[in-house]
């Protein structure tokens, strides 16, 4: 007997359950095998329901203690985690809403659960009657963001900005691109803008290798923000320039279409296997070394490095909505004395005269602005070379009035937003 398919929406529940309950990433879960013997539309599906619960799951988890006596027990959680797929669908997805609440019920019948089938149905049918009204209701900002993060970004930036900051989180973002060469022929293929800092991006879907360019190797996938910091080395052409923690590989890519010669140094082999492939796709060439960056002893040292540090990527919840559901500031403390122990690596790496670009994809303050004032306060030889606004396209708000780059998700909101960055150029003195 031929073995049955499981459904996108049992999938999505299994999912759901494994990045929530079991603390694992989204992009891991999105390679179960399962997901292969989808169709490509039920496979965007599944992809859909995920990112849009987990962007909505403050709003979502709000809404269902308004219609529950009490809390779910923790040996409940699939009923939750089926209530939390059926809201995203009911009230987000405009999912018709017979379609969204059986098969929400379905996710449970059959199950050990099976007696919670009638609250699932009671719960949602409620929402599909009130359910626009309470959340005219909601603070969706900040339901959103979990408290921490929250107070983080209001005192870091204010409350306005922090609440601009978490309403970019709930968007979809761009397909962003840097092109080697030929930005515009290339916008004119792909169907892309070009934005003012020269990225191109593509509002149409669609499978990334399937895409004009793509096998030749014109161009990679890279985020508006992060195809920032490689430029702020300015002419790398013929000099030596480390990307320290480069995989995936973007910067180094960038350095290397550049004209700069090249050393790639990361510590996991799996990542770096991604840039190599990448590398050969584009046709240029790295010195690839597999090494912790902060233990490396180069042969001889740079003209430049580029070291963009682990971090707890707080900056990327557009594109990985997880992301603020697995951080804690307990571990941006800890990732603040990693970074910290590869700058100071970093510095006897590199010549008299020579830049180093620090940057990290986080919103947090400690790994950013004051990793650097705890720094340059510490008499290393280092001193800041601002950065300018014609560096980044003309956008002087990416600029702080100390010369860093600092830019937010609500940047260039009317054109998609942009991921969160801090970059600081440093020379060695």
């Amino acid at each position: 007997m031929k073995k049955r398919t499981a459904s996108p929406r049992s999938i999505a529940l299994d999912l759901l359950a494994a990045v929530l309950d079991r603390d694992r990433l989204l992009d891991e879960v999105l390679e179960d095998t399962r997901l292969k013997t989808l169709d490509e539309r039920d496979r965007g599906l599944v992809r859909m329901l995920l990112a849009t619960t987990l962007r909505r799951l403050g709003q979502i988890d709000a809404l269902i203690d308004a219609c529950v006596e009490k809390p779910l027990a923790a040996k409940s959680a699939p009923v939750q985690h089926a209530l939390r797929l059926g809201i995203a669908q009911l009230l987000f997805l405009d999912v018709a809403p017979h379609a969204a609440i059986s098969t929400s019920v379905d996710l449970i019948k059959g199950t050990q659960l099976a007696g919670f089938a009638k609250l699932v149905n009671a719960v949602l049918r409620r929402l599909d009657r009130d359910g626009k009204n309470l959340l005219a209701a909601q603070d969706v900002g900040m339901l959103n963001t979990p408290d921490w993060l929250w107070r983080s970004w209001c005192r870091a930036y204010g409350e306005e900005t922090a609440r601009a900051i978490a309403l970019a989180h709930l968007t979809e973002a761009p397909m962003d691109i840097t092109v080697a060469t030929d930005a515009q022929g290339w916008a004119e293929r792909l169907e892309a803008t070009i934005l003012p800092t020269g990225t191109l991006r593509r509002s149409g879907g669609g499978a990334v290798a399937a895409l004009p360019g793509f096998d030749s190797g014109g161009w990679w996938v890279q985020d508006a923000a992060a195809a920032l910091p490689a430029r702020l080395l300015g002419e790398v052409a013929g000099k030596n320039v480390a990307d320290l923690c480069a995989a995936p590989g973007g910067k180094a890519l960038q350095l290397a279409v550049a004209g700069a010669r090249v050393t790639a140094v990361d510590r996991s082999a799996k990542r770096l296997v991604r840039f190599r492939d990448n590398l050969a796709r584009l046709g240029l060439a790295a010195e690839v070394v597999e090494a912790d960056a902060g233990a490396w002893t180069p042969p001889e040292p740079f003209d430049a490095i580029l070291l963009d540090a682990p971090c707890s990527a707080t900056g990327t919840l557009r594109r990985h909505p997880d992301v603020a559901r697995h951080k804690s500031p307990g571990e941006v403390t800890k990732l603040a004395m990693v970074q910290e122990r590869l700058l100071r690596a970093a510095i006897p790496m590199l010549k008299p005269g020579g830049l180093l670009v620090y940057c990290v994809c986080s919103l947090e303050p400690e790994e950013g602005e004051e990793q650097i004032e705890r720094l340059l306060a510490s008499g290393v030889p280092l001193a800041r070379m601002p950065i300018t606004p014609d560096e980044v396209g003309g956008l002087a708000g990416l600029i702080t009035p100390k010369g860093e780059l600092r830019s937010l998700p609500c940047h260039l909101a009317e054109m998609g937003g942009m991921d969160a960055f801090f970059a600081v150029r440093l020379q060695r003195t």
